[in-house]
C-alpha cells in the first residue's frame, strides 16, 4: 500500500481516557478508535493486523481438523432460558425486544447453538467425533470496561465445540485442540502460561486458561518455584502446615476502637497470621459468617462452590442485626448466625478472634471453642505459600487470558436433547468440549509484551506490513523513482510492503513506522546516486547500507530467517 491518499494517520500524544499500554499505542498509531466505553472501531491498519491473527488461528483450527461456521448474534432468550443461563449471566447478557415484543439477546457465548447445530447432524455413534467452531462478535454488558481491547463490551472470539460419544473421545478432541492453541501462540510469539482454571457458568469438569503474561492483567497466576505448577488464583488450593503447639487458656481481652485485623494484630503484638478475620456475608439473604486467616482473604468462587451457589455479597445491617454479630469484633466463639470455616483455622492453635462484643477480642482461642455448619479452602494463596504439586514456593504473576478449553461434558446436550444411539440402540448424550479464543485480547497482549519507547514491536508474522519503505524527498524524482520499483518488486515476490510517499519530513515517517511496529525499514534517500539504500531492523538502532540492486536479494533472506 502507497501511504498518500491513504487512510493513514497517528496522534504524537496519548489520549487521556486509554488506561494500558497497549491501548495507548493502538490509538495512537491509529489502528483502533473507541466510540464507547468499551466499544472500538477497528481502523484500516488495526484490521490489517487482526486479520493476520485470524488468518493464523483458521490455519490451524482447520489443521486441527476443525470446520467453520457463523452463528448469529441476534438470538431469541429461549434457547439460554432452557439451559438456565439468563440468571447465571444475569446483568452481562444485553436484552432486547422485537416489535412483536419477543425476547432476544445479543449472544454472550453460543454453546446452545452449538448444541442446536449438531443435532442437526447426530443420530447415531457413528455420526461422532466432529469438532466445529467460529469467529464471530460476541456481546457482554461489561461493569467496568477498560484496559482498551482487554476488557470491552464487543470483541470478536473464536470458540469451537467438539462432539463425542464419551469421555475417551472427548480426551482426544480436547487435546488436539489444545495442540491446535499451542501451535497458534507460539506462531504469535506470545510469553504464555496454560493455568488451571475455574469452569464458572460454562460449568463442566475441567477448565484451562491460556494466559499472556504481562505487567497488566486482571488475573493472578500462581506459580512454583520449583515445577512447572501453574493455576488462576480463583482455583489454586491453600496447603498450610500445622505447627503443633499445647494449647492454652482461651481469654477474653480488652481491645478499645480495635477494629481491623491490621489494628488489632499491632495492638495486641499477635502476627495477623495467628489471628482469624470475620467476613459477614449475604448467601441467598441468609447471614453467613466465613472464618479465614487474618492475612488472606477470601476466595469468592471457592466459597460460591463449597455452598453451591451462584453469588456471595456483602450483608447488610439489617441482615447482621439478625445476629449476635458485632462488626469489627465478630467471632466464631458463640456466634448465632451460619459458620463457614477455611479449613487452615482447623489446624491452628492460639489464635485471635473477635469477641462477638463491643471492644474485645478472644486470644488462644482453638477449633474446639467453637462450632461451624461448614468448612474447606474458601481463601486464596499468597506468595511463598506451599506448592500443592511438589512442596516448592508459590510466587505471582499478572495475565492476560487469551484462551481458554472447557470440558462441558453433557451440560448442553442433556438440557437441549442431543443424543446419540449407541451399538446397541441405546440412547445417550452427546460428550461435549468447548474451546475459546479472544482475537483481540490477543492483540492488546502481544503489545503489551513488544513494545519501546518509539512504539509497537510487531512479530513478522502478523505486522500490518513486512516492509516499509521510506522516500526522504519526495520532490526528488530518482529517489520517487527507485522507491517505486523497490515497491513493485517486493509486491511481486509476495512480500506485503508499505510505501510512505507522503510529503512529509524525514523525522515524521520514521516515527510513524516504529509505532506501527514495521519490522523492517528501507531508506530511500540521497545515496541512491551511488546505487545505495539503508535497511534498518525495528529492534535495532543501527542500520545498514546495501546497494539496490541486492534489496530484493536482503529482504528476501530476513524474511525467511525471522
Amino acid at each position: 500500500m502507497k501511504l498518500k491518499n491513504s487512510y493513514f494517520y497517528t496522534l504524537r500524544e496519548d489520549v487521556k481516557d486509554e488506561e494500558s499500554l497497549s491501548g495507548k499505542l493502538l490509538v495512537r498509531s491509529g489502528m483502533i478508535k473507541k466510540v464507547g466505553a468499551g466499544i472500538y472501531m477497528y481502523l484500516p491498519m488495526g484490521l490489517k493486523v487482526l486479520d493476520k491473527i485470524k488468518k493464523i488461528v483458521k490455519e490451524e483450527m482447520d489443521a486441527a481438523g476443525a470446520e467453520e461456521v457463523l452463528m448469529p448474534s441476534l438470538i431469541p432468550s429461549e434457547y439460554y432460558e432452557t439451559c438456565g443461563r439468563i440468571e447465571a449471566l444475569g446483568k452481562s447478557m444485553f436484552h432486547l425486544s422485537d416489535r412483536f415484543d419477543k425476547p432476544f439477546v445479543l449472544g454472550p457465548t453460543h454453546e446452545e447453538l452449538f448444541t442446536i447445530a449438531a443435532k442437526s447432524k447426530v443420530n447415531s455413534y457413528k455420526d461422532l467425533p466432529f469438532t466445529i467452531y467460529q469467529m464471530a462478535d460476541k456481546f457482554r454488558d461489561e461493569p467496568r470496561p477498560r484496559y482498551g481491547l482487554i476488557r470491552v463490551r464487543e470483541f470478536i472470539m473464536k470458540d469451537a465445540y467438539s462432539f463425542d460419544r464419551d469421555e475417551k473421545g472427548l480426551d482426544i478432541s480436547y487435546n488436539k485442540m489444545k495442540e491446535a492453541y499451542n501451535h497458534i501462540y507460539d506462531r504469535l510469539k506470545i510469553n504464555y502460561k496454560i493455568v488451571k482454571a475455574d469452569t464458572g457458568v460454562m460449568g463442566g469438569s475441567l477448565s484451562e486458561e491460556y494466559q499472556a503474561i504481562t505487567n497488566i492483567g486482571e488475573d493472578v497466576l500462581v506459580l512454583c518455584d520449583s515445577c512447572d505448577y501453574s493455576s488462576n488464583i480463583e482455583v489454586s488450593e491453600v496447603v498450610s502446615k500445622e505447627i503443633k503447639e499445647e494449647e492454652k487458656k482461651l481469654e477474653l481481652v480488652e481491645t478499645p476502637n480495635k477494629e481491623s485485623i491490621e489494628e488489632v494484630s499491632s495492638y495486641l503484638n499477635i502476627p495477623k497470621s495467628k489471628c482469624v478475620k470475620a467476613m459477614l456475608m449475604n448467601v441467598n439473604d441468609e447471614l453467613v459468617t466465613f472464618f479465614i486467616r487474618g492475612d488472606r482473604e477470601l476466595n469468592l468462587n471457592k466459597a460460591c462452590k463449597l455452598l453451591k451457589v451462584s453469588d456471595i455479597t456483602f450483608a447488610d445491617d439489617e441482615l447482621i442485626s439478625k445476629s449476635n454479630a458485632v462488626p469489627g469484633f465478630t467471632g466464631p466463639i458463640n456466634l448465632n448466625s451460619k459458620i463457614v470455616v477455611d479449613r487452615e483455622i482447623l489446624s491452628m492453635h492460639n489464635f485471635c478472634c473477635g469477641g462477638n462484643k463491643e471492644g474485645y477480642h478472644y486470644i488462644n482461642a482453638n477449633p474446639k471453642d467453637f462450632k461451624y455448619d461448614a468448612f474447606g479452602d474458601i481463601s486464596n494463596v499468597l506468595e511463598g505459600d506451599i506448592c500443592p504439586v511438589c512442596g516448592g514456593k508459590l510466587y505471582f504473576k499478572k495475565g492476560i487470558e487469551i484462551g481458554n478449553l472447557f470440558k462441558l461434558g453433557t451440560k448442553y446436550s442433556t438440557k437441549l436433547g442431543l443424543t446419540y444411539l449407541d451399538e446397541n440402540n441405546k440412547s445417550f448424550p452427546v460428550v461435549m468440549g468447548c474451546y475459546g479464543l479472544g482475537i483481540g485480547r490477543i492483540l492488546a497482549s502481544i503489545i503489551e509484551q513488544n513494545n519501546d519507547e518509539n512504539g509497537i514491536i510487531f512479530p513478522l508474522s502478523i505486522a500490518p506490513y513486512q516492509v516499509c519503505i521510506v522516500v526522504i524527498d519526495t520532490k526528488n524524482e530518482e529517489q520517487v523513482n527507485i522507491a517505486n520499483k523497490l515497491y513493485e518488486d517486493l509486491k511481486s515476490k509476495g512480500i506485503d510492503v508499505l510505501l510512505d510517499d507522503r510529503e512529509e519530513r524525514p523525522g515524521v515517517k520514521f516515527k510513524d513506522m516504529d509505532l506501527i511496529g514495521i519490522p523492517l525499514r528501507i531508506t530511500v534517500g540521497k545515496k541512491v546516486t551511488d546505487n545505495i539504500v539503508e535497511v534498518k531492523e525495528r529492534t535495532n538502532s543501527e542500520f545498514t547500507e546495501i546497494k539496490i540492486d541486492n534489496v530484493i536479494n536482503f529482504v528476501s533472506d530476513y524474511l525467511k530467517k525471522h
